[in-house]
């Protein structure tokens, strides 16, 4: 299978070259022009009715709404965490694409917040208010966040942790959060909510650990095991979670589900303990049982399959590939995934489609939710770490000195 991954891969990134890493989202429809042109369309019901109705479109009209690609910098994050595990010899330019994902990330922090954090390219409506783009959320700094990091690993460049270390600042001072019920969370999408979201809190909790362990500053430390402690405790029998706590957040998926599981895992590394180990291999099982038909396609939800979703397809490679441990079919079962990815959602201009349903497919090329994930669990199913290997700087980083040079020098 390796050798269907470097082809993909290379023609992947091509295809997001040209588009100059910008694209459309899923969830970018009040990007519109319509809304400027229409005033009176510039209400609650009709923005989420539009977000809904471009979502589950078959046919991509957001050039003919005046929705713009974008730069998103979730997706610049985990561009540059997929550069930094290709080699030289399999991307020639790699370090200036490393240098260019910085740049831009450190361009598109969200303006007038004294933290360093980010938020989406695009304004999108909750229940009642809506966010404007750029505004910070958990989820998207903790990505760019481990992303810096990454970098950090790679380059030992002190700019790349700084920035991690602002970002964590934000989670702990701004988003953190308990109750008289001794509940820990982190407010997700917005620091005024107040619910439990596994998956933010999980990815939160072991970006805190890793910026505790990478700069000996252990005030992140006792925050981040109260969080990932109290939604530890919401793990069902069977090893699952919803995705939160609220009554409308009861459902169990995919990729949140490998969310879970990756950061588990990443703070039980970071903090050196085998506290959460049981969990994780339930976790583990649940995912490996449920999400999964005979032919690799990956089901989004636990219990029915479609829509298969190419968020699904990353996520399962990535959290086959890291698992693989736990249990050594899981490779083969990635492969297999990976091989119905390549027959069923591949387009032959380089891309990755975004759902298949029961009797069609939505080809839309989405940036952020497609292409960036792919190439990054694409990236780690070719470079998977041997078992044994160190997690120290990078032994493949003599050429990125360069690149810290250029960004320090900016």
């Amino acid at each position: 299978m390796n050798n269907h991954i470097k082809p993909a891969m290379l023609r992947l990134i091509a295809y997001c070259r040209d588009n100059s890493w910008a694209g459309y989202d899923p969830y970018d429809a009040l990007n519109s022009s319509l809304f400027s042109a229409v005033p009176f369309l510039n209400s609650r019901l009709p923005r989420l009715v539009l977000t809904q109705a471009l979502k589950r479109s078959p046919i991509n009209v957001r050039p003919f709404l005046g929705i713009p690609k974008t730069q998103n910098p979730k997706a610049l994050a985990l561009f540059l965490s997929a550069f930094l595990k290709i080699s030289e010899a399999d991307l020639s330019d790699r370090d200036d694409l490393v240098f260019l994902m910085i740049n831009r990330l450190q361009a598109l922090r969200s303006p007038g917040i004294a933290y360093w954090c980010w938020g989406y390219s695009f304004p999108w409506q909750t229940r009642k208010e809506v966010v404007p783009a750029g505004t910070p959320n958990l989820v998207c700094t903790t990505f760019v966040a481990n992303a810096l990091l990454d970098a950090y690993e790679h380059m030992a460049d002190p700019r790349c942790l700084t920035m991690a270390a602002s970002a964590a600042e934000y989670i702990l001072n701004e988003l953190y959060w308990s109750d008289s019920k001794a509940i820990h969370s982190f407010s997700y999408p917005l620091p005024s909510l107040r619910v439990q979201v596994h998956n933010a809190n999980f990815l939160a909790s072991a970006l805190l650990c890793r910026v505790s362990k990478l700069t000996g500053d252990k005030k992140f430390v006792g925050t981040a095991l109260d969080v990932a402690r109290s939604s530890l405790a919401k793990q069902k029998q069977d090893g699952s979670w919803d995705y939160g706590e609220s009554p409308s957040q009861r459902w169990i998926d995919n990729f949140h589900t490998g969310f879970n599981l990756g950061a588990l895992q990443a703070i039980g590394q970071y903090m050196e303990t085998m506290e959460f180990e049981d969990s994780v291999r339930r976790g583990f099982e649940f995912y490996r049982s449920h999400f999964f038909r005979e032919d690799g396609a990956p089901k989004y939800f636990h219990n029915r399959t479609y829509p298969i979703d190419v968020h699904c397809v990353a996520q399962s490679l990535i959290t086959l590939t890291e698992f693989s441990h736990l249990d050594p079919s899981s490779l083969a079962m990635a492969n297999k995934v990976l091989q119905w990815a390549l027959d069923n959602m591949w387009d032959d201009q380089g891309f990755f489609y975004y759902r298949v349903l029961r009797f069609l497919k939505i080809r839309t090329p989405y940036m952020r939710w497609s292409q960036a994930w792919m190439l990054l669990a694409l990236a780690k199913m070719l470079h998977r770490p041997q078992v044994g290997a160190s997690n120290s700087i990078s032994k493949d980083s003599s050429g990125l000195a360069a690149v810290v040079s250029r960004v320090n020098s900016q």
